[in-house]
């Protein structure tokens, strides 16, 4: 059993949302997507790769996939997919050219959660009380930060800590990152865009995802936390209780 809570919001600052959500629960995944592009670019890479993950999944059932290179192999090939939509859409349309967005998927089964990533939207697995990261922001600030050249306190500051390094449209290649966490029973997982972790610390998101009320009365909480601290950029997020 799986309790799920869900939100989008433009946030304060921005017009337009760019990010993009969708749930197949017959087959337990999740999706979240970060959209980049100007002239609604990034509104139409979200969905367009949002839209096309899920019509795979949907085409393709999942569940029969027990080996962990299986699963891996078969998600590569659904951003893969979704990476060559988003690519010739920009390509047919010069107006668009440059347009891309951040992918993330998770899958969940009765012991783990396999998650697919490309970008910096993450996915956060919360376990009596403690906020572990599971995904790598590719992120040019991220790259110096692995490398020591800034510290965190300059990365959360940093000019360019909105510069992706990957991204699904991005490049006619494509490189996600393919993980699986054991999960159990109480655990909360978090699939979000960077509006919300660049505006609520980590503490506070930790607060909130093991507090009172469901999940989709967190999800709420979260994005309004967001936009109280400032709303600068979309916010996006995915909660499942198992």
């Amino acid at each position: 059993m799986i309790q799920v809570g869900f939100k989008s919001n433009k946030g304060v600052k921005r017009v337009n949302n760019e990010d993009a959500y969708f749930i197949v629960p017959s087959e337990q995944v999740y999706i979240v997507a970060d959209g980049v592009g100007g002239n609604k670019g990034g509104e139409i890479a979200s969905r367009t790769a949002v839209a096309c993950i899920a019509a795979y999944i949907r085409e393709n059932p999942i569940q029969d996939i027990k080996e962990e290179s299986k699963l891996k192999e078969y998600f590569i090939a659904c951003m893969e997919l979704a990476n060559k939509q988003v690519y010739t859409f920009a390509h047919k349309h010069p107006e668009n050219l440059g347009m891309a967005t951040t992918a993330l998927i998770a899958y969940v089964t009765e012991d783990s959660a396999y998650i697919v990533n490309v970008g910096d939207s993450r996915a956060y697995i919360c376990r009596d009380r403690k906020l572990s990261c599971v995904t790598v922001d590719h992120t040019y600030v991220n790259i110096l930060l692995e490398q020591g050249i800034i510290t965190e306190e300059e990365a959360r500051n940093h000019p360019q800590k909105n510069m992706i390094t990957r991204a699904v449209g991005g490049d006619a290649v494509i490189e996600p990152d393919f993980f699986r966490v054991d999960i159990q029973s109480g655990d909360v997982l978090l699939l979000c865009t960077d509006g919300l972790y660049s505006e609520v610390s980590e503490e506070t998101i930790t607060t909130l995802l093991t507090g009172p009320g469901t999940m989709q009365e967190i999800a709420n909480a979260l994005v309004d936390k967001a936009n109280r601290s400032g709303g600068r950029d979309n916010i996006t997020l995915v909660c499942l209780k198992i």
